[in-house]
C-alpha cells in the first residue's frame, strides 16, 4: 500500500490532521464504530474530562483495530463528535500527540453536537483504517 498526503496549505499541521490522503494498492479497509470513553462493560470513564475521555476513545478505538489486524497508524480518516468543541480543541495537543506518536497522518471532521448516547460522553471518534 502506498499513500501520499495533499496538503494545499500548511494551517492544518499545527491541529494534526491532513486535508487529503490518497491510498493506493490498499488489500483491505476497515470501518470502526464510533468509540467513547467507556469500559469493556460499556460503563462511562472520565466522566467532565475531554481530555480523557478522548484519550479512552483512543485507547478503545486502538483496541478494535488490533482485534482486526490493524494498527493505529493504519488510520487514514476519522470523524470527531463532541459535545463542548472549546474543550476539545483545549485537549487537541494531548490527542494530536498521541496519535502522532503512532504515525498516523489522518484526514478528519471535527463536528460539535448537542449530545452523545449517554450523558456522560463528551466525545465519540470513528475510523477508517486501510492496509
Amino acid at each position: 500500500m502506498d499513500s501520499r498526503v495533499i496538503n494545499p496549505w500548511t494551517w492544518q499541521d499545527r491541529l494534526g490532521f491532513v486535508q487529503g490522503k490518497e491510498v493506493t494498492g490498499a488489500q483491505s479497509t476497515l470501518y470502526c464504530a464510533g468509540q467513547t470513553s467507556v469500559d469493556e462493560n460499556g460503563q462511562p470513564l472520565h466522566e467532565d474530562d475531554m481530555q480523557a475521555q478522548a484519550l479512552q476513545a483512543i485507547d478503545n478505538l486502538e483496541t478494535v483495530l488490533r482485534e482486526a489486524g490493524y494498527e493505529l497508524s493504519d488510520i487514514v480518516r476519522l470523524t470527531i463528535y463532541v459535545t463542548d468543541v472549546p474543550a476539545y480543541r483545549e485537549a487537541a495537543p494531548a490527542i494530536g500527540a498521541r496519535l502522532g506518536q503512532a504515525g498516523v497522518r489522518h484526514t478528519s471532521t471535527l463536528l460539535g453536537i448537542s449530545r452523545l448516547a449517554m450523558p456522560e460522553l463528551l466525545v465519540e471518534i470513528e475510523a477508517t483504517a486501510v492496509k
